[in-house]
């Protein structure tokens, strides 16, 4: 009997990108999504290259607790991949009370849901900004004392602590993963990051350099070489990946863990900026008279030896590989999922 997986989030960026590799490896698929930040273009585009039976899409919303609790119902579902948030740091400074409905809010119902219903194994999407207080050295480890410092990192951390007192309580099997810089698209240019623009950086520039639209330096200055914040990027196909080493991992009675999700190497944003330009073979006008972002580190990269060692998850995609993919996706898609 195939085994199968709810991926809340599934119509997103990531998880779209989980969905499609799920689906590949042969698990059935019930896509969860209120499609406030997902697209319908996603799933459709996955469905007309699935099986029937394959892939089910449920449109509901996490804050409903009924939406939920019906398709547990419905769906014999054994593990839980949960990548439904909202995720830009900005947003959530300025309205930290829709980050606590939301992510926190909606989170609670899945975990009351999953409890409910029995399902005991679950895979969580965090983030490297539960990070962004520390003032521990590069690279980052995972037994660091998470210190968020905005409302979006901070809904991540109070997540992850609900989870390790509901497996506490109730005998569940966790992985938690917090991301670091999420990059690129599908290989084949299927499917990709539609917001417009994106919070991700490789994603604008590569528009940027593209002519699809402005694109727009948003860091404050900091103490690195070029004055421009630090990160690790880890492709979007490498990161789902993991997602399905976990999903064996925990099959094979793993215990409960937490890993860091990056390639260990940090690049400026002005090295990845000047990446681009190397790839498309030119430059392009970077605008720095747009809003910038507040409460940024100067560097955060990760050290991701530990999902290397329990997982065996390792990074296949350099950045060119990502660049290229991105630039794929955008020649088939340049308005995103506006057909």
């Amino acid at each position: 009997m195939q085994q199968t997986v709810l991926i809340t989030g599934g119509a997103g960026y990531i998880g779209s990108h989980a969905v499609k590799l799920f689906l590949e490896r042969g698990l059935k698929v019930v896509c969860f999504d209120n499609f406030s930040r997902g697209w319908h273009g996603a799933v459709e585009t996955l469905a007309q290259s699935t099986p029937k039976g394959q892939l089910s899409v449920v449109e509901g919303d996490l804050r409903r607790r009924e939406d939920i609790d019906k398709v547990f119902a419905t769906y014999p579902i054994d593990t839980v991949l949960h990548f439904a948030a909202l995720c830009s740091v900005d947003e959530s400074t300025r309205e930290p009370e829709l980050y606590l409905s939301n992510n926190v809010g909606g989170s609670i119902n899945l975990f009351q849901s999953m409890l409910t219903h029995r399902v005991k194994k679950l895979i969580f999407s965090s983030t490297c900004a539960v990070y962004n207080g520390t003032t521990a050295p590069m690279p980052l480890t995972e037994d660091i004392t998470p210190d968020p410092l905005m409302m979006y990192g901070d809904s991540k951390w109070m997540i992850e602590r609900a989870i390790k007192w509901m497996a506490q309580a109730h005998d569940w099997q966790y992985v938690i993963f917090r991301y670091f810089n999420v990059c690129g698209a599908s290989s084949d240019g299927s499917i990709g990051d539609a917001k417009k623009p994106s919070v991700h950086l490789m994603q604008n520039a590569v528009r940027g350099a593209m002519d699809l639209e402005p694109f727009y330096f948003t860091f404050q200055p900091v103490d690195t070489p070029d004055g421009s914040p630090i990160r690790d990027y880890v492709d979007v196909e490498d990161l789902v990946m993991a997602h399905f080493q976990a999903w064996e991992y925990l099959g094979q009675g793993g215990q409960s863990e937490i890993f860091n999700l990056g390639n260990g190497t940090g690049y400026s944003v002005k090295q990845i900026a000047e990446a681009v330009e190397k790839e498309f073979g030119m430059s392009f006008e970077k605008k720095t008279d747009g809003a910038k972002r507040a409460g940024e580190s100067a560097r955060a990269y990760a050290d991701p030896s530990k999902a290397q060692k329990i997982l065996g998850w390792q990074p296949q995609k350099s950045l060119t590989d990502s660049i290229q993919s991105l630039r794929r996706w955008y020649e088939g898609h340049p308005h995103g999922w506006e057909w």
